[in-house]
C-alpha cells in the first residue's frame, strides 16, 4: 500500500485465500512458541507492524509485538508489515528501496510456509537455517591467534587492521614469495570473525574489465531471442550481499596491478573515497559501496612496480609492505628440525646481488614442513628459473646459484 504519507508493504492473506487463512491460523496456534524462538532474533530487529488495524502508524511509534500477534491473530488479523515514511522513502535510493524490500521478503517468508505447508516447522527451520534466521556468526578469530598463523607481530597486525578501517581499502605488495595472498586470507578472517560478515577472493588478469568487475551488458539467448541485459559483476554482487550484513565483509583482489586499474574500477575511483555517496553508474542504474565492505589487494611488484599504479588510487588505498622476513622462516623451522641458517644466509646473499626490494626472493618457498627432501626440487624448478629471469644478461650470476653449488654449502 502506498499513499502520500507512507510506503506499506509484506505479508497478508485476501479474502480468497480461505485455505490457506485456515492452514496458517491453525500453524500458528500449533507453533507459537517455536515460532517466537526461531523467528523473534532476526525479525525482532525490524520495525515490523503486525495486525491490520495500525493504519498511520509511524517507525517512530512502537508497534505490536510477533509474540503478542502470535498469540492473538485471529483478533488482529493476519498483516505483517513494514511501514516507512514518506520522508525516508525519498532518502533512500532505488538500490537501497530494492534492499530493503528484499531483505524484509526474505525475513517473511516463513509465513508463506506456515499458510501452504501442512507440515511447515521442517521447511521453516531448513529455510532460516539457524535459529536466528540471519548468516550464521563466524568463531571469532582474535589478533593472537592471527598472529601465531602468520608469524607476525601482534603491534604490526593491529597497525594494519587500523589502516584498513581507516581507508576502507588496503593492498599488500612487495616480491614474489612473501606471503601476501596468505596474510590477506588470514586478515579477512580476523576482520569478519565474530560476526555475519564473510569474505571472498577475486582474482585480477590483464584481460579482467569493468563488466568483469562492476556491470556491463552480456548477451542472453532465451527462447531462439538473444537480448543483452546490463549484468551486476563481481564487486557489485559483492556488496549486494554485503548491504544484507551487520559486519565488515572483506573482498580480496589477488594480483590486483595486473588489471588496468583505473579502466577496471571506474565510478568506483570516487566511490571508495566517499563511502557515504552514491553516483549513477555508466551502464544505468546508481551505485553505493555499502559501509561495511572493506577491500585487501594483492601486488606483486616483481610483475609491475607500485610507481605505475594510477597515482589517484594509490591515495584511496593503504599501502601494506611486505618484504623478505627471515627471522618468520627460522621460527618457523624451529619446529621442523631443519637446520635452517645456511639457508637464510644463501637467501640474503642472493637478494643483495638482485639489490631491489622488488624482486628479491621471499622466503614462502621455504615454509615446508619437510623441506629437507623438498629443497632441492624448490631450488631448481622455482629458485633457479627466477634467478635465470632477472639475471638473463650475466650468465656468470646464474651459475653462481645452481643447485650443483648451493647444495653443498646447505650442507644437506
Amino acid at each position: 500500500m502506498i499513499n502520500k504519507d507512507q510506503l506499506e508493504f509484506g505479508f497478508y492473506i485476501g479474502h480468497y485465500g480461505s485455505d490457506q487463512r485456515e492452514r496458517f491460523l491453525d500453524n500458528c496456534g500449533q507453533y507459537r512458541e517455536q515460532l517466537v524462538t526461531l523467528l523473534e532474533p532476526s525479525m525482532g530487529a525490524e520495525a515490523f507492524v503486525y495486525g491490520d488495524d495500525n493504519k498511520g502508524w509511524t517507525p517512530e511509534s512502537k508497534g505490536r509485538s510477533l509474540s503478542q500477534w502470535l498469540e492473538n491473530i485471529g483478533e488482529m488479523g493476519i498483516d505483517a508489515s513494514l511501514v516507512i515514511t514518506r520522508d525516508r522513502v525519498l532518502k533512500l535510493s532505488a538500490q537501497d528501496l530494492i534492499d530493503t524490500a528484499t531483505r524484509t521478503f526474505e525475513l517473511l517468508f516463513s509465513f508463506v510456509l506456515l499458510a501452504t505447508s501442512e507440515d511447515p516447522m521442517p521447511e521453516i527451520i531448513e529455510y532460516i537455517g539457524e535459529e536466528n534466521g540471519g548468516p550464521e556468526p563466524k568463531p571469532e578469530y582474535g589478533i593472537e591467534q592471527l598472529s601465531r598463523d602468520t608469524s607476525i607481530g601482534e603491534e604490526k597486525l593491529r597497525r594494519w587492521v587500523r589502516a584498513i578501517e581507516r581507508k576502507g581499502q588496503a593492498i599488500f605488495y612487495g616480491p614474489p614469495g612473501t606471503g601476501k595472498t596468505f596474510i590477506a586470507q588470514h586478515l579477512a578472517k580476523h576482520l569478519t570473525g565474530g560476526g555475519d560478515g564473510f569474505h571472498d577472493l577475486v582474482q585480477f588478469h590483464p584481460s579482467y574489465s569493468y563488466e568483469d568487475f562492476v556491470q556491463g551488458i552480456r548477451p542472453e539467448s532465451r527462447d531462439g531471442t538473444l537480448s543483452y541485459p546490463v549484468v551486476p559483476g563481481r564487486f557489485k554482487e559483492f556488496c549486494r550481499e554485503a548491504a544484507k550484513r551487520n559486519n565488515p565483509c572483506v573482498l580480496i583482489v589477488d594480483e590486483i596491478n595486473r588489471a588496468n586499474l583505473s579502466r577496471v574500477f571506474g565510478e568506483l575511483m570516487y566511490l571508495l573515497e566517499y563511502r557515504e555517496e552514491e553516483v549513477p553508474l555508466a551502464g544505468g542504474g546508481k551505485f553505493r559501496i555499502p559501509e561495511n565492505v572493506r577491500l585487501i589487494g594483492t601486488m606483486n611488484t616483481a610483475d609491475r612496480s607500485i610507481a605505475l599504479v594510477d597515482h589517484a588510487l594509490r591515495r584511496r588505498f593503504a599501502f601494506l609492505e611486505l618484504y623478505p622476513d627471515y627471522e618468520l622462516l627460522r621460527k618457523y623451522h624451529s619446529t621442523t628440525g631443519f637446520p635452517v641458517d645456511n639457508l637464510i644466509g644463501e637467501l640474503m646473499k642472493l637478494n643483495r646481488r638482485i639489490d631491489d626490494r622488488h624482486y628479491e626472493v621471499g622466503i614462502t618457498f621455504f615454509l615446508h614442513e619437510h623441506l629437507e627432501e623438498e629443497l632441492e626440487d624448490i631450488w631448481r624448478m622455482e629458485i633457479e628459473p627466477y634467478v635465470e629471469e632477472y639475471f638473463f644478461d650475466r650468465p656468470a650470476v646464474v651459475d653462481e646459484y645452481r643447485w650443483e653449488r648451493i647444495g653443498g654449502t646447505l650442507n644437506l
